[in-house]
């Protein structure tokens, strides 16, 4: 028999990436996603999950979506187009457009699966898709399912997004510039009033992601859009919802154009059973509390710029960022590796971050600090900060 099962070339990947130390394994989460938790048998301080508001165990979430199951069931049965469409889905999407001021929202099973779904949904072979430099997977992936020609701009570079879109213009039907609303690995948020000047300069049509402004810029967490105040003017505004909104799923605000087309297009959407009603419940209610008030997103901020501080003043550098995601940059891969391995040892668990995820030579681990956190927590994390960042010659 052949040994072509054997599978070779990965387990010869598999044994490269344990000798460049890179290699991991899954942590296991034992409790609910909060601030404090239980990982592989052991309870520590959890500065790494996009749970931004601390919606993910919050009991008014929880009654949400046990009432959706009691009422439709544990899924939904089928796609949108042929009967897993549910009231609860078509109130929803009302309920993100009047959240977000635009005319109308659509549905995705995630995040990933919107920008898939709608950026190959939007452009074609004609168009151009000019994408920043540090722009998400999911939206790399979107464009190149496309088969739209693609430009890429240096990070939040102005310059460098108006000398392509000169040298583009009049080539190709439509140009889509595209850009996260606030970089994952960074923290910095997109300097989308310039973006939007110069679309309109140029006759070029606006996409942003904001997966990680959702439910964390603007009033109540509107996002980055209504952030600068810049409703009206960008064409497809992607929101996520399991991030700070603490389910999963995700969806495009725009225009009734929009939700049209892409009711008939969107492929994920078209041939993927649509989101359960537990997950549906549960969003709704989050949106119903961020439009009740904004102690959510205020706290947040809260115990970001106090993390910011603690860990600024350990002398940690912690890059560019504008929000709560604060990255604490170390540099090289291994020992951006045996920084996280040793943090999780004195009881925080950061996770690390390193190629191909951001540039060779700049690992991080990443911190995600939520409105669920206490000072308490974040005072002890501070102190597993120090004491590893000295045994590692990393702080002086």
């Amino acid at each position: 028999m052949s040994n072509v099962h054997e599978l070779t070339f990965l387990k010869e990947n598999i044994e490269q990436l344990k000798e460049d130390g890179v290699y991991r394994q899954l942590p296991v989460l034992e409790t609910a996603n909060k601030g404090e938790v239980i990982l592989n048998g052991k309870s520590v301080i959890n500065l790494s999950s996009n749970n931004y508001l601390g919606f993910t165990n919050h009991p008014r979430l929880k009654k949400a979506s046990i009432e959706a199951i009691e009422k439709y069931g544990a899924g939904s049965g089928a796609v949108r187009t042929i009967i897993g469409n549910m009231d609860i889905h078509e109130e929803l999407e009302e309920l993100l457009a009047k959240f977000k001021k635009d005319e109308r929202a659509f549905l995705y099973q995630s995040a990933f699966n919107c920008n898939i779904g709608t950026i190959s949904a939007i452009t074609d072979a004609k168009d151009l898709i000019i994408s920043d430099q540090l722009n998400h997977a999911s939206i790399i992936d979107g464009s190149r399912l496309s088969n739209a020609k693609k430009a890429i701009f240096k990070h939040s570079d102005m310059d460098s997004l108006e000398e392509i879109l000169k040298e583009s213009r009049g080539k190709y039907k439509n140009t889509l510039i595209i850009t996260d609303g606030v970089f994952s690995m960074d923290g910095d948020i997109a300097k989308l009033p310039e973006i939007v000047e110069l679309a309109e300069k140029y006759g070029a049509m606006t996409y942003v992601d904001d997966s990680h402004g959702s439910g964390v810029l603007g009033e109540s967490g509107r996002g980055t859009i209504d952030h600068f105040g810049l409703h009206g003017r960008v064409d497809f505004s992607m929101g996520c919802l399991s991030k700070a909104i603490g389910v999963i799923g995700g969806y495009v605000s725009g225009t009734e154009a929009m939700y049209e087309w892409l009711s008939h297009r969107a492929r994920p959407s078209l041939f993927s059973t649509s989101l359960p009603p537990a997950a549906i419940g549960a969003i709704t209610e989050a949106i119903n509390m961020l439009m009740e008030s904004t102690e959510y997103t205020d706290k947040l901020w809260e115990n970001g710029n106090y993390w910011k501080s603690k860990i600024g003043e350990l002398g940690y550098n912690t890059g560019h960022s504008e929000t709560p995601i604060t990255p604490v940059i170390i540099g090289d891969e291994a020992k951006t590796m045996e920084f996280s391995k040793k943090l999780l040892e004195n009881g925080v668990f950061a996770s690390a971050i390193v190629f191909p995820t951001v540039p060779k030579g700049t690992g991080r681990v990443r911190c995600m600090v939520s409105a669920e956190h206490t000072k308490d927590q974040l005072d002890r994390a501070a102190k597993a900060f120090e004491k590893v960042g000295k045994e590692m010659n990393i702080l002086k």
